[in-house]
């Protein structure tokens, strides 16, 4: 048998963990592959991208040369360097293990968990940004729709040692996009990270939770019921085989997926030197949307964000309210919104002899601002369009969409 034969025979003995209709033997391509790269690892990302998966692995079984591989590549349209093939291959071939990988498997069946593959239609499109630093596959474990709440998520991220005040705005905020319809994404770790994810559960939220090991894993380990909880309620998501330790270069490429998936990410409370500025940082590198909330200026558990603010444009947002315009989602009648001092002379005098509980006739509205009746007519109007006016059996009323 050859060595490309083992792949389909051992895939044949492998459990279930996609459709019925997928090819037993690239699903384990694709399980293979996360154990033999590390996360991000680009050069890999780039063979698989040339060639698929299941071409890669059956490569490395029989053995082909670094010119080989390099060769195929560029057939398909990749350019790659031999040199950097054959340091791509001194990584890979130690680990080289289909025992291995389809025990992985066998074990994410037993954890419940299933295996999304790009092209699937809750793979999360923000994904492919990253390019050849891309996973492979995730290995997801909760319910059946929750990724696809990522089309409308917000990454809320920041220090393990958190304050009251940083948990305490974090409460408020995934409670606040909770409500609004926000998925929230996190890592599950202490401290912010954890918070987001409770105070997103008991708004009746969709929680998406990335771990830098596998998902069968739990860590830390004492937050194994929360993780359970985001299983049953969203998702518990990672790019490494189920077993798999978590280490600090998978807490580092797990904060890229973190970045990558969610519309915006937002820093609640961080250090000078907190895991989080990393995530923002690739939120940066991938042109999302990054918010910092600021703290107190003797907090060293703000700096960090005051560090985002200063350095690197993050945009300062201080409520749910303000995250949401962040990842785009701008409030009915806001889209347009001026301050005061930018209305016209006469929606400026309309809008002062308006009132929020009391309708009032044109004709009173005309004589409280000092107007024409019909320019008093038009200058509602005006303020209708932009949300500040609304009518009641033909009378007037200020609406909230404007300050007082």
């Amino acid at each position: 048998m050859s060595r490309a034969g083992d792949l389909a025979a051992a895939a044949g003995r492998m459990p279930v963990v996609r459709g019925s209709d997928d090819d037993p033997a690239a699903v384990l391509a694709v399980a293979t592959l996360m154990h033999l790269a590390e996360p991000g690892d680009g050069t890999a990302g780039a063979l698989v991208a040339a060639l698929g998966p299941r071409r890669v692995v059956e490569s490395l079984l029989a053995g082909e040369s670094a010119d080989a591989l390099a060769r195929a590549a560029a057939e398909a349209g990749v350019e790659l360097e031999p040199a950097l093939v054959a340091r791509g291959l001194g990584r890979w071939l130690p680990r080289l293990d289909l025992p291995a990988a389809a025990r992985s498997v066998a074990q994410a069946a037993r954890s419940g968990a299933r295996l999304v593959l790009p092209g699937d239609h809750d793979w999360p499109s923000g994904l492919d940004d990253l390019g050849p630093h891309a996973p492979p596959g995730l290995w997801v474990r909760g319910t059946p729709h929750a990724l696809d709440a990522l089309g409308r998520s917000i990454a809320l991220v920041g220090a393990r040692a958190a304050t009251g005040y940083g948990e305490h705005v974090t409460t408020q905020a995934a409670a606040g996009l909770a409500d609004r319809g926000f998925a929230v994404v996190s890592g599950a770790a202490y401290g912010i990270d954890a918070r987001a994810h409770r105070a997103t559960l008991a708004s009746d939220g969709t929680t998406v939770a990335f771990l830098a090991g596998g998902v069968d894993r739990p860590y830390p380990a004492a937050h194994d019921s929360l993780l359970a909880d985001i299983a049953t309620r969203g998702a518990v998501v990672s790019e490494v085989p189920c077993g798999a330790a978590p280490t600090k270069w998978r807490f580092l490429q797990r904060n890229r997926l973190i970045a990558a998936t969610a519309n915006a990410t937002v820093v609640l409370e961080a250090g000078r030197r907190s895991g989080s500025l990393n995530t923002a940082g690739h939120a940066a590198a991938l042109g999302r949307p990054l918010g910092a909330v600021p703290g107190p200026v003797t907090s060293p558990a703000s700096a960090g964000c005051h560090r985002l603010l200063r350095e690197y444009d993050a945009v300062c947002v201080t409520d749910a309210s303000e995250m949401a315009e962040l990842a785009g989602d701008t409030p009915p009648g806001s889209s347009a919104q001026p301050l005061l001092g930018e209305l016209a002379p006469d929606e400026l005098r309309a809008l002062d002899a308006l009132a929020p509980r009391t309708a009032r006739s044109v004709d009173d509205i005309a004589r409280r601002a000092g107007l024409e009746p019909t320019r008093a007519r038009a200058a509602l109007a005006g303020l209708e369009a932009l949300g500040a006016a609304t009518t009641r059996d033909a009378r007037w009323v200020r609406t909230s969409a404007m300050p007082t």
